[in-house]
């Protein structure tokens, strides 16, 4: 498989890097109409054996859309039908709302009509609502629905076996029901042999396309980004590892942490805490794609082609001294 090249698209906020070995999009859109015909499965998308890469990635990324304008629809109703799913290990309601399974539906099914033999993992599938009223969205899997102007992306056949799908229908819930939209997100990744390659994070709510070439000077003092749910005991880990001076942001949303991260607007993601896969792996793959890295607080890649959804060991994102990073964090220099 080779992923070489760089392409930058800015039509309808449009901005696709293709990496050495991952490949990443990030997707921004304020639009929120959807498509409702059902449509049949066509031969050169998948079939028992393979599945078309290329085509896989443009679904993603009209997915992840399609989801965000159900979010986006919600709200604009300002009927959420919130429930909570509990409290987090941090004490922190968990709310889901109608948006949540409404992105689901809209995701989940659309994937697995076009590809009925993609292991698709979702956050809501577990506890989704009735589907049964979706019409599946009439996807184009035309590279030019996406491009304006003709490029090459990866066209290749995968043994379905090999991939597993990892959606979040909405990210940042919470902040969902709190009106801090800026930190929504929808988001698809694909995943070959446990190995990210395509992330798209796709922001409903936003307008702009981010520039996320510049990675900023990594020579100052570190600039943390952390979860707003544990924010006050990172900041404390943060100060004995890298220094009373150290800035930490206290953000919501893995994803728009991670994109965070990419674009140089912060030195580090930090979660001390257990994640969900679905909650980083397009992250991930962006970060990664940038030639940034991604690991557990004890250095191990996150493999993402099994079922086990949780990351039990932490987080570390950076785009440069990463090993650094870990140094500082390790259990001998800090306590928790």
């Amino acid at each position: 498989m080779n992923f070489g090249g760089t392409i930058r698209l800015n039509r309808i906020g449009v901005c696709i890097i293709i990496g050495v070995f991952v490949l990443f999009l990030l997707y921004m859109s304020s639009n929120s109409s959807g498509g409702d015909a059902k449509v049949p499965v066509v031969k050169d998308v998948s079939d028992n054996n393979s599945i078309n890469l290329r085509k896989l990635l443009i679904a993603a990324i009209q997915v992840a859309e399609k989801g965000g304008k159900e979010v986006v629809v919600v709200k604009k109703d300002n009927n959420l039908d919130e429930e909570t799913k509990g409290k987090t290990k941090e004490g922190v309601n968990d709310p889901v709302t109608k948006a949540d399974y409404k992105s689901h539906c809209v995701m989940y099914y659309s994937l697995k009509h076009w590809f009925p033999t993609l292991k698709v993992i979702s956050e809501e599938h577990s506890s989704e609502k009735d589907c049964s009223n979706l019409l599946f969205l009439d996807l184009d899997l035309n590279p030019n629905t996406v491009t304006s102007s003709s490029i090459s992306l990866p066209d290749e056949m995968i043994p379905p076996e090999d991939i597993t799908v990892w959606i979040d229908p909405l990210d940042a819930t919470k902040e969902y029901t709190e009106n801090l939209l800026e930190y929504v997100t929808t988001m698809v990744c694909v995943a070959v042999k446990g190995k990210p390659i395509i992330g798209v994070v796709h922001k409903p709510f936003g307008v702009d396309t981010q520039d996320f070439m510049g990675l900023g000077d990594l020579s100052k003092t570190p600039k943390i980004i952390v979860s707003i749910s544990h924010a006050g005991q990172v900041k404390n880990i943060s100060e004995q590892a890298f220094g009373k001076n150290v800035e930490v942001i206290s953000a919501a949303g893995a994803g728009y942490k991670s994109l965070e991260v990419a674009t140089g607007n912060v030195t580090a993601y930090i979660h001390t805490t257990a994640i969900k896969k679905w909650d980083v792996c397009a992250g991930n793959a962006i970060v990664e794609s940038l030639g940034g890295k991604m690991t557990t607080l004890t250095n191990e890649l996150l493999n993402y082609s099994d079922t086990n959804v949780v990351n039990e060991k932490g987080l570390l994102a950076t785009m440069a001294k990463h090993e650094w990073y870990l140094n500082r964090l390790s259990p001998s220099k800090v306590k928790v």
